[in-house]
C-alpha cells in the first residue's frame, strides 16, 4: 500500500513496471508552482473521468483510452488550469503545467 492510503502505484515519471504501451495511452504530466493539487481527467465531452493527487513531486499519471481528453489542475487558492490533450495507444503523453 503507498503512503497516500490507496494501492494505486507511487507517482513516478517512470512507468511502473510492467506497463506494455502497445496496449496502452498514458497522459502524465509535472505540475510546478503549487503545494497540494489534483489533477482531473474529463472526456472530449467535459465529463469527469477520474481524479488523482498530484505526488509531492508534481507528478499525475492516467490510464486513458486514445482519444481527445482535457486535464484539470486544481490547486490551493482556486487555481484551477486545463490542458487539452490527445492520448494515443502506444504513446505517453508528457505535460508540463505550472500553476
Amino acid at each position: 500500500m503507498s503512503v497516500q492510503g490507496c494501492a494505486a502505484p507511487e507517482q513516478t515519471v517512470a512507468l511502473p513496471a510492467g506497463v506494455d504501451l502497445s496496449t496502452q495511452a498514458v497522459i502524465q504530466g509535472v505540475v510546478t508552482g503549487t503545494g497540494t493539487a489534483y489533477a482531473r481527467l474529463l472526456d472530449g465531452s467535459g465529463e469527469f473521468t477520474g481524479e488523482v493527487v498530484v505526488s509531492d513531486e508534481g507528478i499525475f499519471r492516467f490510464f486513458a483510452a486514445p482519444g481527445d481528453w482535457t486535464v484539470r489542475i486544481i490547486a490551493g487558492g482556486g487555481v484551477t488550469k486545463d490542458i487539452n490533450v490527445q492520448a494515443r495507444l502506444g504513446e505517453v503523453s508528457q505535460l508540463q503545467v505550472a500553476v
